[in-house]
């Protein structure tokens, strides 16, 4: 590994954008992350990743299996690996000390490579729509500014700062204005703010980006090119065909798939060699909610059309407001790709309701994490909700890859 592209992960969430980077044999150096139950997630998936390397993935199955426990399986892996999860929000008052974490971690050792992207509730459209100050005073708006800090300090040759496409217009531009203007004041090179979508590689959700790349030294630079794949599958027939049967409130943990592997699961690595379904968990709903998602489920697979909040049965109706967010259910798309997947997910499932009406739900855990593209293998720590709010924060591994890929062969 010593030869391999070292990065620090910022902001680093459950490691989705990291799983993309170590694919494409990349080394972390550090994870930051402020969320307990996202650095329990990372612990794992470096476990996970350690064990695969040493042709050890049946210590891994026992622990999916619930053969072992997780202090077992953690107790396996090295320090050196453990600990480069570094579980601290970034802060004025923290960022010395996980400065002292990482120098201990690094050992003189070059960083190549800065990852991450902060918090994106303070630049995201939906955020700002429903926070009556519209963000203005949220301290994460200003985040970016201890990412200047990690640049300085490490001096990377490169940086892929990433975030949602509210960040091209916060604060009437101000904020990405700052940003390139800080960034470029400290020595780098900033390409073009490039919108990347996640369709294009390979991943069934209609999900867009703004990623922010920086090249230390003045020279000028063009976003690189990445390479696009067809993207001809769909959800039902492909993402979810192999997965049990889930009445709503059931829980699938240990369980067998219900068919072969296809080509989508094999060719994107979401099937890769375990055979058990893992987090197949879904919710329970009440009465109220599973008849507004069977007319949901209806009006979609019979007209294509979405459910608008203010054409329910006045019965059903539970919300004063009928003009805005009519949306409030809405159906992932069986013969397409879902829609984006947020981290809202973890308070409801109205938003992603499974589309069929031989199964009247909200989508599963693994569901979710399938739209995002992590693997069947990928185990979120903390339990339903947490995991449900991992993944709609997550970076998707399949487009992280392909940004990975892009970048390792301009790593001199």
């Amino acid at each position: 590994m010593n030869s391999s592209k070292k990065y620090i992960d910022l902001f680093a969430g459950a490691g989705g954008l990291s799983e993309g980077f170590i694919r494409e044999g990349y080394e972390a150096v550090a994870h930051v992350e402020m969320d307990k139950d996202a650095c329990d997630t990372l612990k794992t998936r470096l476990a996970y990743h350690y064990l695969s390397q040493n042709n050890d993935t049946k210590t891994y199955e026992a622990y999916l299996k619930k053969e072992i426990s997780r202090d077992e399986l953690w107790k396996i892996i090295p320090d050196s690996i453990i600990n480069t999860v570094i579980n601290e929000e970034i802060t004025g008052e923290t960022i010395k000390r996980i400065f002292g974490n990482i120098d201990k971690l690094t050992n003189g050792k070059k960083v190549d490579l800065i990852i991450g992207g902060p918090p994106c509730q303070a630049y995201s459209l939906v955020g700002r729509s429903r926070d009556p100050g519209r963000m203005k005073g949220d301290k994460r708006n200003y985040l970016f500014l201890y990412y200047a800090e990690f640049l300085k300090r490490y001096k990377p040759k490169w940086f892929v700062f990433e975030n949602v496409l509210g960040l091209l217009t916060a604060g009437n531009k101000r904020y990405l204005k700052e940003m390139i203007q800080l960034y470029e004041s400290i020595g780098y090179s900033v390409a073009e703010p490039t919108v990347l979508n996640a369709e294009d590689y390979g991943v069934l959700q209609k999900r867009r980006r703004v990623i922010l790349m920086g090249q230390r030294g003045n020279k000028k630079f063009n976003f690189p090119e990445l390479q696009k794949v067809e993207n001809k599958w769909q959800v039902k027939k492909d993402l979810f065909y192999d997965l049990p049967y889930l009445n709503p409130g059931d829980e699938c943990n240990i369980e067998k798939y219900t068919n072969p592997i296809n080509e989508y699961l094999s060719k994107n690595e979401i099937r890769n060699g375990i055979d058990i379904v893992t987090q197949h968990i879904t919710r329970n709903h009440n009465k109220r909610d599973l008849e507004i998602y069977s007319i949901a489920i209806e009006k979609w697979v019979t007209t294509k059309t979405r459910l608008k909040y203010s054409d329910l049965p006045a019965r059903l109706q539970t919300h004063n407001n009928t003009v805005a967010f009519l949306d409030r259910y809405k159906v992932v798309d069986p013969e397409g790709h879902s829609h984006t997947m947020v981290a809202h997910i973890s308070k409801d499932g109205h938003y992603y309701i499974y589309p069929d009406l031989k199964q009247i739900r909200s989508i599963s855990v693994r569901e979710a994490a399938r739209i995002q593209s992590f693997p069947d293998d990928y185990f979120f720590e903390g339990g339903r909700t947490a995991a449900f709010k991992q993944i709609g924060n997550a970076v998707p591994p399949l487009m992280a890859a392909a940004l990975a890929k892009t970048i390792y062969n301009l790593i001199i």
